[in-house]
């Protein structure tokens, strides 16, 4: 089930109208990333201000989004920053030199 997306008078995203909507596996990589962008940036007003219908909804389809592009970019780059050893090694080398320019 996908939901159509409105905006309330104040600008805040509420649960339309249920509707069949495009299946992640049949956009292309443009449309995909163009969904990705989008849901991520509403993602903080439906937390604060949507319904739990809105806030379930919106979990459903960045869920089925973010599945979609991992499938198709398994070998996608990962920042060493961004892994468990990567933030580690910074807090180490942030708890060793504190003030130190560049950590």
């Amino acid at each position: 089930m996908f939901v159509q997306w409105t905006q309330d008078r104040d600008g805040h995203d509420e649960r339309g109208a249920t509707m069949t909507g495009v299946d992640p596996s049949r956009l292309d990589d443009q449309q995909l990333m163009k969904e990705l962008e989008t849901i991520h940036r509403t993602r903080h007003d439906t937390l604060l201000y949507g319904s739990n219908d809105a806030l379930r909804a919106h979990n459903e389809r960045m869920a089925q989004l973010e599945g979609e592009y991992l499938r198709r970019n398994p070998r996608r780059l990962v920042s060493a920053g961004r892994t468990r050893e990567g933030a580690r090694e910074r807090g180490c080398g942030e708890t060793a030199a504190p003030g130190t320019p560049g950590t």
